[in-house]
């Protein structure tokens, strides 16, 4: 009965194809690889034709999606080669590491021991963060050096991963002394009681493998391959003498009743150079698969792929580019004492030769080839939750593809198809997957949506973890929706989740928002909860027409809205401070845009009326009441007269500065076309300033500066050339306008700070 420990590095290209060799010559009757038991299900279905790697099998807890792991694959992994070979002949393959339920466990236990320490201290979500950490070092103690680091050292490697990369990825020998080899290197290692970062955790994924390994020589089986990480092999060698120490071993391990899901996902090239399952990264995945699919005349064909993404870029690369960057590649190896060309070389011959010496565009070649683009394939009949089902089934009919490139799509809802793409891309925004963001578009008119999509396999996560709200998108968006509306006493929250609903033609659902949103009306007193909510509803009004929806209903609540806060906004203006009445104030500006946006003459009526009342109400901070007298003013609420009264008053000599300066912000916020047209309040903001003393005008440079710097850089140009010109002369003529009565000597001082506040230098 002969038990074959083949030693592999995870992803690596010369292990995958040592081990297929390998494998062909031992005709195993049976193939373990490293992996926890709850993916062996579907790790037979490795070999099916519709699953094109790179893909990743996701392995999570049943109750809790978000606490899972994931074991990715290239067409190179050595496991993914071992499996496939067992596919292929029809022999059992099975996972043989710790099983992840005991896993999820002992991680669950590290958690429980942070949050008991940050319970000790202060209990905040920073402190638990940092006593995870800190428990998990204890219980992990990291070795500060990595075993394979003792031979790069005494070979001028710069570290261990570039000297296995030499030894064992790219050196061409026969498989069983390439495997041989790896077991004396790591023998050796663990002999001299070298040890692994992870040696704490790796006595009970041992003993749980050599277990297992015993379970199936139990079973009979006469040829057993199995395929695990090189630091793992020696372990692996000793079954007999180590029965009794493994079942204490096991015994001391967490009991866990956690169920466990394990199901393949897409995965990228890019995901692959992340430490994450087996836990060893690939740098270049680009560059393995192609050595993977080449195997011969590697470096020039690799050359050549090269010069064909720049040429594609519209950059000239000749073939004497291609002949003299492998010339030059092969010439570094050799005076590196290498006996084949790696990548370093190759970047380095590229760098010089085809870039020449711009580091820019060897970016690119990492981009495209050294890491690529690639995206895998899953089945259709693989088993998945049904979310994730109703998900895919979404992309298929609606024409869409995942992609971790990113690609706009630009919708007409007019158009069946796009409108119902809207529809989907808003339900996925109300489950807070990050697939699609909504972007700007150029096109005017509420028929218009632009939206672009990027896909990484990580939100794949995030969807299973919504499986339990419901069996397709639609449901889950409804029940979330419901859910955040049953749990809020904000009429704006409300508002906002209608905003949501409407364009997800999550129809059901608008009858129970209004619902509430009438039952909170009747009873709420908060004015700024108020005001938030109507322009979420007047904004909603636009999908009307183009959704096909009925707001009748909304409109009579909006209306209500707006008289509640034409009644009670005067009184919540009452005695605030700077930070709540520049709250306020943008509140005022959306409630007002939204009036007019609503078009009902009844109601612009009595908004004005309100803000009248606004306007001569004591203890109201200059800012809101700056902001009322423009309003009025652009509205034409105000007569002349009234007008130039109102800004005179406001900006007397005889005021407080900093009120002063307070009511000019607010009255100028948004747009400064009225200095540079309106002479009369030109010459009194000028007086004004003409007027402070030298002390007070630094003081008030800040807030000065913070109302002038909202208008647009052609504004402040132009109200700095008017600067220059001092007061103007009214009934004179453009060109003579300005009075020449100018204090020479105080414009020399004062002009030099106005530029700087106007941003004008």
């Amino acid at each position: 009965m002969a038990v074959h420990i083949l030693g592999i590095r995870h992803h690596g290209v010369g292990s995958a194809i040592n081990v297929e060799q390998q494998l062909s010559q031992i005709k195993p009757d049976i193939i373990l690889v490293e992996g926890p038991p709850e993916i062996t299900e579907v790790l037979c279905v490795i070999g099916n034709k519709g699953l094109k790697p790179p893909v990743s099998i996701m392995v999570y807890n049943s109750e809790d999606p978000k606490e899972s792991t994931f074991y990715p694959f290239a067409e190179y992994s050595p496991e993914w080669v071992a499996a496939r070979y067992a596919s292929l002949n029809k022999i059992p393959v099975m996972a043989i590491d710790l099983p992840a339920s005991i896993s999820f466990a002992k991680r669950k236990i590290l958690i429980e021991k942070a949050e008991k320490k940050a319970e000790e201290q202060e209990n905040s979500e920073e402190n638990i963060k940092e006593s995870i950490q800190e428990v998990e070092n204890q219980e992990n103690e990291k070795i500060s050096r990595e075993p394979l680091s003792y031979f790069a050292e005494i070979s001028g490697f710069k570290d261990g991963e570039e000297w296995w990369e030499y030894h064992f990825e790219s050196e061409k020998k026969d498989p069983s002394d390439h495997f041989e080899g790896i077991m004396h290197v790591m023998d050796a290692l663990r002999s001299e009681g070298v040890q692994s970062a992870l040696d704490e955790e790796n006595i009970g994924r041992e003993a749980y493998m050599r277990t297992l390994i015993r379970q199936v020589q139990n079973e009979m089986y006469q040829n057993i391959v199995v395929v695990c990480g090189a630091w793992h092999a020696p372990a692996l060698k000793e079954l007999d003498k180590t029965s009794k120490k493994d079942a204490a071993v096991l015994k001391s391990l967490p009991k866990s009743k956690i169920k466990i899901t394990s199901t393949w996902i897409p995965w990228t090239n890019s995901r692959l150079s992340m430490f994450s399952g087996y836990g060893a990264g690939i740098v270049s995945p680009g560059w393995y698969e192609h050595q993977w699919n080449v195997k011969k005349n590697v470096e020039i064909t690799w050359l050549t792929k090269v010069a064909d993404t720049f040429r594609n870029k519209n950059i000239d690369i000749s073939t004497a580019h291609v002949i003299e960057a492998f010339n030059l590649s092969r010439s570094l190896a050799i005076l590196r004492n290498k006996y084949c060309v790696s990548l370093s070389e190759l970047n380095e011959a590229v760098l010089s030769v085809m870039c020449m010496g711009d580091s820019i565009l060897l970016e690119l070649v990492r981009e495209k080839m050294i890491v690529g683009n690639k995206l895998g394939e899953v089945p259709e009949d693989i088993p998945k939750v049904p979310l994730q089902e109703d998900f895919e089934q979404n992309l298929k009919s609606l024409r869409l593809k995942l992609s971790e490139i990113q690609k706009q799509y630009d919708l007409d809802l007019r158009k069946e198809i796009d409108l119902n793409r809207s529809i989907f891309f808003h339900r996925m925004e109300i489950l807070e997957i990050p697939w699609q963001t909504r972007t700007h578009n150029r096109t005017k008119g509420t028929f218009k949506e632009s939206w672009i999509t990027e896909w990484s396999p990580d939100l794949m996560v995030n969807l299973i973890d919504k499986a339990f709200l419901g069996n397709t998108i639609e449901v889950a968006a409804k029940a979330i929706v419901l859910g955040k509306c049953s749990e809020t006493n904000k009429i704006s929250e409300v508002a906002r989740l209608i905003q949501l609903s409407i364009p997800s033609a999550l129809f059901e659902n608008i009858n129970i928002l209004l619902d509430k949103i009438n039952d909170l009306s009747a009873i709420s007193a908060d004015i700024v909860d108020l005001m938030s909510a109507i322009p979420q509803l007047v904004d909603v009004s636009r999908y009307g027409d183009v959704r096909k929806s009925d707001l009748s209903i909304l409109n009579l609540i909006v209306q209500q809205l707006f008289v509640k806060v034409f009644i009670g906004l005067p009184n919540a203006c009452y005695g605030l401070d700077e930070d709540n009445s520049n709250n306020m104030f943008s509140l005022i500006s959306k409630l007002n845009n939204s009036v007019r946006l609503y078009e009902e003459q009844a109601i612009q009526e009595q908004w004005y009326d309100t803000l009248h009342k606004l306007i001569d109400k004591a203890g109201v901070h200059p800012i809101i009441l700056g902001c009322v007298c423009r309003l009025l003013l652009d509205a034409q609420e105000l007569t002349t007269e009234e007008a130039d009264k109102r800004i005179s008053f406001a900006l007397s000599v005889a005021n407080d500065p900093f009120q002063v300066a307070a009511w000019i912000e607010g009255f100028l916020r948004g747009n400064g076309m009225i200095l540079i047209y309106d002479n009369k309040l030109w010459n009194l903001l000028y007086s004004w300033v003409s007027s402070l003393q030298d002390n007070v005008f630094i003081e008030l440079l800040a807030l000065l500066r913070r109302a002038f710097s909202k208008f647009e850089y052609g504004e402040r140009r132009q109200i700095g050339e008017k600067a220059k010109k001092g007061l103007v002369i009214e009934g004179a003529s453009n060109s003579s306008s300005f009075s020449v009565n100018i204090d020479i000597k105080r414009a020399e001082e004062i002009l030099p700070v106005i530029k700087e506040l106007l941003g004008t230098i």
